[in-house]
C-alpha cells in the first residue's frame, strides 16, 4: 500500500510578519521551531512530537509591538500547509479525538477535517501570561491554523489550575487528534471519505 507523499512548504510575507513553514505529515515527530516567542515554541514542538508530523517553522514578526500577529500568523500558515499537504484527502479517516491530562488539567479535542472550518472554543487560562505570552493568544493561534486548513475542531479544557499545563494538554490533544484524522485507512484508500465525494 503506497501514499503519496503529503508535505507542504509555505512562506507568507505580511507587513507584520515574514513566516516559512515545511510540513510533512508522514513523519516521526521532529521539529525546527522558531517564532522568537520561547513558550510558543515549546507548544509547537509537543504538537510536532505528538501528531508524528515533522515541522519546520521560521517565523519573524513585530514581536516589540506584541506577540498577536506572529502568534496569529504562524496559526494561518501552518494551516495554509496542512490544507495543502492533505490535497484531495483520499483514504483518510477524517475523524479523529484524543483526551490528554497533565497532572491536573485534561483536555479533549475533536476534530474533522471537513472542509469547513469552524472553531468551537471553550478553554479558559487561570492567569492571563505563561511566561510573556498571553493566554488568548493560544484561541487566536487555533483560530487561524483551522480556518486556513478547512477543518472543525471542538477545543474543550474539562480540568486544570495551572495555566501552563492546560496549554500543553490542549496542544497535545490536538496533535493525537490530527494525527488519527490524518491516518490512512486501508479499508477505504481509494476513497474521500464523504458522501459529498469531496472534502
Amino acid at each position: 500500500m503506497t501514499v503519496p507523499q503529503r508535505t507542504a512548504h509555505v512562506h507568507r510575507i505580511t507587513g507584520e510578519t515574514d513566516i516559512t513553514i515545511a510540513l510533512v505529515i508522514d513523519g516521526i515527530g521532529t521539529a525546527n521551531i522558531e517564532t522568537g516567542i520561547g513558550f510558543f515554541d515549546h507548544m509547537l514542538t509537543a504538537l510536532a512530537k505528538h501528531s508524528l508530523f515533522d515541522l519546520t517553522i521560521l517565523a519573524k514578526g513585530d514581536l516589540h509591538i506584541d506577540y498577536h500577529h506572529t502568534t496569529e500568523d504562524v496559526g494561518i500558515t501552518l494551516g495554509q500547509a496542512f490544507a495543502r499537504a492533505m490535497a484531495d484527502k483520499k483514504g483518510i479517516y477524517r475523524f479523529g479525538s484524543a483526551l490528554v491530562p497533565l497532572d491536573e488539567a485534561l483536555s479533549e479535542v475533536v476534530v474533522d477535517l471537513s472542509g469547513r472550518p469552524y472553531l468551537a472554543w471553550n478553554a479558559a487560562f487561570p492567569s492571563e501570561k505563561i511566561g510573556l505570552m498571553d493566554t488568548e493568544l493560544f484561541e487566536e493561534f487555533f483560530r487561524g491554523f483551522t480556518m486556513s486548513a478547512l477543518i472543525n475542531l471542538h477545543v474543550t479544557n474539562k480540568a486544570g489550575r495551572n495555566s501552563h499545563h492546560i496549554a500543553e494538554t490542549i496542544f497535545k490533544a490536538t496533535a493525537r487528534a490530527l494525527r488519527k484524522a490524518c491516518e490512512v485507512d486501508s479499508r477505504s484508500i481509494n476513497s474521500i471519505p464523504s458522501t459529498k465525494g469531496v472534502l
